[in-house]
């Protein structure tokens, strides 16, 4: 033990340590009042932020025990809330994903868990509740110096808010990037009132990617047809960008996509959205059709594009 580190220190951080759990409520039997343990939450959470996990390594990152974590995946499967595919390159280990299943039970967690921090965080002032986060960054920077060398994010089920968010971000983005009028904005508008109002979460999605808590990009899957999905509005923000989010939002549509039975998915994208177009056709998605028009104060070459499932 080194001589400048005293008992007294060890003693704070355990007292720390002991306060924080009993706080956020993880010693007790279910998290959040969820039907699910803390070490079950913490598997969900990471099959809902990466794409086909391998039991291997989600057993590395949460640092469990390999009977231990297979019987919460065994649970979990039992649930139907888990799929298994064995790996190409080693059929002993098998790919981990999220069923639909899951993920709504994933994004009923996380908004119970957003609601408890908020309710929290609603009983402090504005500086007070500043300094706390800064109190916690600094937590873990001093701890994992590395941990925030590549920024992470998460990807999560829209709620109350995203849809404004959405439509306005768009209309700015656009208009500052393309010079694209506020008609664009009022498209947006009208998909994502449509989208609200015919909800069905058992074959339509939107996911929000998030970074440090802050909205920086959104996606959307919805139905054209029983057997043709249709992705829409991918959106990030210009810090969210080459860091893999626009093919996270994209590979969650395909995924979901699969998941419910559609055939395959189409898109209606622009020439000039080279980026967009370099994320679909990576993932898949074949040019099918294109066409000029005039749209939102200017000329434009509108394609269609399609993916088979």
């Amino acid at each position: 033990m080194s001589s400048q580190l005293s008992d007294d220190q060890v003693a704070a951080v355990r007292c720390f340590n002991r306060f924080y759990t009993r706080k956020l409520g993880v010693l007790d039997q279910h998290l959040m009042r969820s039907p699910f343990s803390l070490s079950e939450a913490r598997v969900l959470y990471e099959l809902a932020h990466c794409d086909d996990l391998a039991a291997k390594d989600l057993g590395g990152e949460l640092g469990l025990d390999p009977g231990y974590l297979s019987r919460i995946l065994q649970k979990l499967d039992d649930s139907g809330l888990i799929a298994r595919k064995p790996l190409p390159s080693d059929r002993r280990q098998v790919r981990l994903s999220l069923t639909a299943k899951g993920r709504q039970a994933f994004a009923k967690l996380d908004r119970s868990s957003h609601d408890e921090v908020a309710a929290m965080l609603d009983r402090l002032g504005d500086g007070e509740r500043a300094a706390l986060v800064h109190a916690m960054a600094a937590i873990e920077r001093t701890l994992e110096p590395g941990a925030r060398a590549r920024p992470a994010f998460l990807l999560r089920s829209h709620r109350p808010g995203d849809i404004g968010w959405i439509v306005s971000r768009h209309g700015a983005i656009y208009a500052q990037e393309f010079g694209w009028d506020i008609n664009f904005e009022a498209l947006v508008a009208e998909i994502t009132a449509q989208f609200i109002r015919n909800y069905d979460p058992s074959r339509e999605h939107c996911w929000i990617a998030e970074m440090d808590g802050e909205p920086v990009g959104s996606i959307f899957l919805v139905k054209g047809s029983e057997q043709v999905a249709k992705l829409r509005l991918l959106l990030l923000e210009k810090k969210a960008r080459g860091l893999g989010i626009g093919r996270a939002l994209t590979e969650q549509c395909i995924r979901f996509a699969r998941e419910t039975g559609y055939t395959s998915i189409t898109l209606w994208t622009q020439s000039i959205l080279l980026a967009a177009r370099g994320i679909y056709q990576r993932a898949g998605f074949r040019r099918i059709a294109e066409e000029p028009h005039h749209s939102f104060g200017v000329d434009l070459i509108g394609e269609t594009w399609e993916l088979k499932l």
